[in-house]
């Protein structure tokens, strides 16, 4: 009589295994809390206040809206070195549309001035970099070259546009997008948490189901649950501590005198989420989408994994490094309305370093040199680990040219790490 063989026991999976979590990542939000919790240790418990997180959030967004971009321009093996500047250049054409040009034409306060500024911005960004772009696509001008020539370039051509006056006041609108003076408030914050968390729940099974119609291994079903459930609580506690933000009394009373009313005894409000932090969430929910969901991002990575193989296969790489360019000049833009809102003013060292921080972030996240890897997500994270640094050290009272002594070597010893990694899972290096 035939005895069946016995079926081997399916391996046991370890809780990371069945998470499923990206060890590069996890690395990383390691990094960042103990980062968080040294810093909050030397400060006496100063530097995780609800206060000092909402600044360290207004504070981060510039950065790492313009890092959502330099992903795609490192995958594809380019570097650009000329973003500060760019903003600059922005920065001084939106000053000068709103300031001066434009209640010249419409007069103060008129509605029209704030979206035709950010219109100039929008459009001046664009230009340039589709210039940079034609420069390295079809000029086959190393990028470092073209870049390093816009770094030199386009801040003094935005000094002589302004004639090295900083400009000011800003139009009121138009500050909303700075985070102080453009918040949502506590119930529409909540609301916004709710709506997060019920489209992260969706994204997360959305995405088990199509693997399901792949037939691609899935996790567990409590693991689904455990993510979940960890993207909600991440979503729902940082609304939490943005809602906790108390607005000063003398800032509510003048608020309540510009409205003509009287405030009411023992009156109290909170920030809730900044306009500028909800920006930065959108496009870099609509950066992951384009670089997972769409033929754009998928020539993106496959161009940078192998040019010379992408380009028999029928992509356009000239025309993909002319949009790659023109994509990270208008965000470029958008970075530099963010930060000419938050100091309220255009100053001709706005967005100074910039460049070196935007590709410290996308490296630290782990954006691969050698082109074809890289994540929006840990770009973002990255642009957040180096602002929490600085905040820290600035808060410990650590002057700025040590600051930025420790931000090297910290990158520096990132992208060790990650070559250190890529040899070890057989990833190229």
């Amino acid at each position: 009589m035939h005895t069946p063989a016995p079926q081997e026991a399916a391996p046991k999976r370890s809780l990371m295994q069945s998470l499923e979590l990206d060890t590069r990542l996890l690395g990383m939000i390691g990094a960042f809390v103990v980062i968080c919790l040294v810093f909050n240790l030397i400060t006496d418990g100063r530097f995780l206040t609800a206060r000092n997180i909402f600044n360290l959030a207004i504070q981060t967004v510039s950065v790492a809206i313009m890092a959502t971009g330099m992903v795609f321009v490192i995958v594809t093996r380019h570097i650009d070195l000329s973003v500060g500047a760019v903003l600059a250049i922005c920065s001084a054409v939106m000053g000068v549309l709103q300031v001066q040009l434009l209640p010249a034409y419409f007069g103060l306060g008129h509605p029209a001035i704030m979206p035709l500024t950010v219109l100039g911005g929008l459009v001046t960004g664009a230009v340039i970099g589709a210039f940079n772009g034609w420069l390295v696509g079809y000029q086959r001008i190393p990028a470092f070259i073209v870049t390093l020539g816009g770094l030199l370039i386009w801040r003094n051509v935005g000094w002589y546009l302004t004639d090295g006056q900083t400009l000011g006041p800003l139009d009121q609108t138009f500050r909303l997008f700075g985070g102080v003076e453009g918040t949502m408030g506590s119930a529409i914050s909540w609301g916004l948490g709710a709506l997060f968390s019920v489209l992260a729940v969706f994204a997360l099974w959305r995405g088990r189901q199509a693997k399901i119609r792949h037939e691609f291994p899935v996790k567990p079903l409590w693991a689904e649950g455990a993510m979940m459930v960890i993207a909600v609580g991440a979503i729902m506690g940082l609304v939490a501590i943005l809602n906790s933000y108390e607005i000063p009394i003398g800032r509510l009373k003048r608020q309540f005198e510009a409205a003509g009313e009287t405030m009411p005894v023992g009156y109290v409000d909170y920030y809730g989420l900044p306009i500028s932090v909800l920006l930065l969430i959108l496009i870099a929910v609509a950066m992951t989408l384009i670089a997972r969901r769409t033929r754009f991002g998928r020539y993106v990575f496959a161009a940078g994994g192998n040019p010379d193989a992408a380009e028999l296969s029928g992509i356009n790489t000239r025309m993909l490094t002319v949009k790659i360019f023109m994509l990270m000049g208008v965000l470029c833009a958008i970075s530099a309305m963010v930060a000419q809102a938050r100091l309220a003013n255009h100053t001709n060292d706005i967005g100074t370093l910039d460049e070196l921080r935007v590709i410290a972030a996308a490296v630290i996240g782990g954006t691969a040199l050698a082109g074809g890897v890289g994540t929006i997500y840990g770009a973002v994270l990255g642009a957040i680990i180096m602002q929490s640094l600085q905040s820290g050290m600035a808060m410990v009272g650590v002057d700025a040219p040590f600051q930025n002594i420790v931000v090297g070597g910290v990158l520096v010893l990132a992208v060790w790490i990650d070559i250190q990694y890529r040899k070890r899972t057989g990833e190229k290096v």
